[in-house]
């Protein structure tokens, strides 16, 4: 994958990020991969648990090349140096086009889905644990099996930016559902791209080359002021400076959550695309996914 020069090699005898023109707090690089240890650090995380204002303090990084997002070390797999991250795997986003990627998820979506008398492997498991599930037409409604598109871009509310560190200090705020958020630095061309250059296997069940959902991601820079804000193993969240602000624009985004992250709504609180788009989608500044 492409990326640009490296600047974390050099807090290995600068730990405080001085020449770097950053005052950083006690923290750790991390080289681990899968497949060993990586030739260059992939990242630097904070010691401590974040804390609101963390995520604005590392602002002057990005001059160096590096970006901040929030990663929580609390889950079973503790933190990204057992992650399995794999960057050696990834391609460079800039080289997949994200309607072209949705629109092969959607339809591979839809090829796969099984009609309501069918059977397969795990149905009486999946229906104990999370009841009879819609069919494929009612839980796209309204759209069909053929790809409905890209949704039109909205009108910023805020800052990206400013909207970002907004998120970041909520989730670390004691009481999140992030368990132990640290603050980190990646070196990556733009937020999108952090998890293709941490080789994030997040969504390994999905997709295996994360680069490809990144190019969705800087889609929707480009449209929704999105920003990488945190990542657990297996869970993204992004903030939104320009959330779709009608329920037409919600399930237009909706759609292209649903080929990005089918489990948002096949195995979420919301079932079908018209719930998720007014439950998750509209007028809201955070998006997050989970691959199952």
């Amino acid at each position: 994958m492409a990326t640009l020069p490296n600047p974390l090699p050099r807090l290995t005898a600068d730990p405080s990020g001085r020449a770097l023109g950053l005052d950083l707090p006690a923290g750790r690089l991390i080289d681990a991969t899968n497949d060993g240890p990586w030739h260059e650090p992939l990242l630097w995380h904070a010691e401590d648990r974040a804390a609101p204002g963390d995520w604005a303090a590392l602002s002057a990084a990005r001059t160096s090349g590096l970006l901040p997002v929030l990663l929580d070390v609390g889950g079973p797999q503790r933190g990204p140096e057992d992650w399995e991250l794999m960057p050696g795997e990834m391609s460079y986003p800039g080289d997949h086009d994200a309607d072209e990627v949705l629109a092969e998820f959607w339809e591979e979506y839809g090829a796969d889905e099984p009609g309501p008398d069918q059977d397969y492997r795990g149905k009486e498991k999946v229906v104990e644990i999370f009841g009879e599930r819609p069919g494929l037409d009612e839980t796209i409604a309204p759209y069909g099996p053929i790809w409905p598109g890209l949704a039109a871009a909205g009108p910023l509310a805020a800052d990206p930016e400013a909207r970002a560190a907004e998120m970041a200090d909520s989730l670390a705020q004691p009481g999140s559902w992030l368990k132990e958020p640290r603050v980190a630095l990646v070196p990556a061309r733009r937020s999108a791209d952090i998890p293709a250059v941490l080789g994030w296997s997040g969504p390994l069940n999905h997709e295996n080359d994360v680069a490809r959902l990144c190019a969705v991601l800087r889609s929707w820079e480009d449209r929704f002021g999105i920003r990488v804000v945190a990542l657990t193993f297996d869970q993204l969240v992004l903030s939104v400076a320009a959330p779709p602000a009608t329920v037409a624009e919600a399930e237009a985004v909706a759609a292209e959550h649903f080929a990005f992250c089918p489990d948002n709504i096949a195995q979420g609180d919301h079932q079908t695309l018209r719930e998720y788009a007014e439950h998750e989608v509209l007028n809201e500044r955070v998006w997050s996914f989970w691959w199952d």
